[in-house]
């Protein structure tokens, strides 16, 4: 390098550079052959070829795996706060675009607004609820810049009209560990503390009741938005059952539909309770309502008769979480899209995805064949989908590339 530069070197093998180059963000441990300079454990290094051409700058972490994140291939770049807020109002102005209606001018917005290393901020993910943000934060350089980001993020919301109470953290997760970090969750910061940690959000004109404090990863699910639409394009006349319901937002948007009856099903009973409120919420009591079961056994031990439902949505949490354990998850997506599909009558709808990026397109869509195979029938595809787009999929890392969602006639 010509210039002289501030940072510690990180020089990495050339199996590493050409990883990097492909585009990854993420240095391995195994992948760093030497290190020039005193590095702080959260700073900023800037990583080298073995031939010491610059790759780019990221974060450090000591004790994880993922030793560095890139944050910038650019070596003019000056991580000031100003460099900060031009990224995050680079994610802002990208969300306004791909989902102006959930946002500016909607009652109860909602967004995924950062999502980690899609938006180049390694490890943090930011969701809008209304006047909320809930944050999660995965990597050390992310956790010892988070009130300054968010502080930041704040006012650039606040320049187009919306009003953000406060910050609320949500990590409680033990991942954080790899990273040195240990887990909390509470109010980053909050100009008035509410009563609860309640707030409501609007989505596809269905209004759910999001309790950011105790629900699954940041209190609601954002990736699904679109798929329920399409869902709901697909349901009228239909008698629907919606598995593993969480809090009924399939089933909401299917009885928004035109459905003609909904049941859905979820093992949980806080689940089965929030789905209740937001069934009352919406006025759809005599269209929807929820079961306590394991949809494992509801699908097999004859609380479905074949054909009593002519369209099935299968939203299951992640079966897999690693690569260890992905045969063992593709026999259970495969079980019970085996069950669905010999309960749906010929000309009968299936909706069913995954949320593992482990369990990838290529592995689901061969599950899919297998059961159809095993249930004696054929699938004509309606659509393919993926995640909404505030949950931008960065094509050289597919870790981004997570959700795979199917709409079938089963003939």
């Amino acid at each position: 390098m010509k210039t002289q530069r501030p940072y510690p070197r990180f020089f990495v093998t050339p199996k590493g550079e050409k990883w990097l180059q492909s585009g990854h963000a993420w240095v391995y441990d195994a992948e760093i052959t030497r290190r020039e300079g005193e590095a702080e454990n959260g700073g900023l290094v800037d990583v080298l070829s073995p031939k010491g051409k610059y790759i780019g700058t990221g974060f450090l972490s000591e004790t994880s795996k993922i030793r560095v994140r890139l944050i910038s291939r650019n070596a003019n770049d000056t991580f000031d706060d100003a460099f900060f807020a031009r990224r995050l109002r680079w994610a802002w102005e990208y969300r306004k675009t791909v989902l102006a209606d959930s946002l500016i001018g909607c009652q109860y917005p909602n967004a995924r607004l950062i999502f980690g290393e899609a938006d180049q901020f390694p490890g943090l993910t930011v969701d809008l609820f209304n006047d909320v943000l809930v944050i999660q934060v995965l990597s050390l350089g992310m956790d010892l810049r988070k009130e300054m980001l968010m502080h930041t993020l704040v006012s650039i919301l606040e320049e187009d009209g919306l009003t953000i109470r406060g910050v609320y953290e949500r990590n409680d997760v033990g991942i954080r560990a790899h990273e040195g970090l240990q887990e909390n969750k509470g109010w980053l910061f909050c100009r008035e503390r509410p009563e609860d940690t309640k707030t409501l959000i609007r989505e596809n004109g269905i209004l759910y009741e999001v309790d950011f404090e105790n629900g699954q990863k940041t209190g609601f699910f954002l990736d699904q938005k679109l798929n329920r639409r399409a869902v709901a394009r697909i349901a009228a006349g239909k008698t629907v059952l919606d598995c593993f319901t969480h809090t009924g937002s399939f089933a909401l948007n299917a009885a928004k539909g035109g459905a003609k009856q909904v049941t859905a099903v979820d093992i949980s009973a806080l689940a089965v309770e929030e789905t209740n409120a937001n069934i009352r919420r919406n006025g759809l009591e005599n269209v929807v309502s929820c079961v306590e079961a394991d949809v494992f056994d509801y699908l097999s031990g004859g609380s479905v008769k074949p054909g009593e439902y002519d369209f099935i949505i299968l939203d299951p949490p992640a079966f897999t979480k690693s690569r260890k354990t992905v045969e063992s998850a593709m026999r259970g997506y495969k079980e019970i899209n085996l069950r669905a599909m010999k309960l749906l009558p010929r000309g009968g709808y299936l909706a069913t995805c995954s949320c593992s990026h482990f369990a990838t397109e290529e592995l689901f869509i061969k599950m899919l064949h297998s059961a159809a195979r095993d249930a004696g029938v054929s699938l004509r595809q309606i659509e393919a989908r993926q995640q909404a787009p505030d949950h931008p999929i960065l094509w050289n890392m597919e870790e981004t590339n997570y959700l795979k969602f199917f709409l079938f006639q089963v003939i």
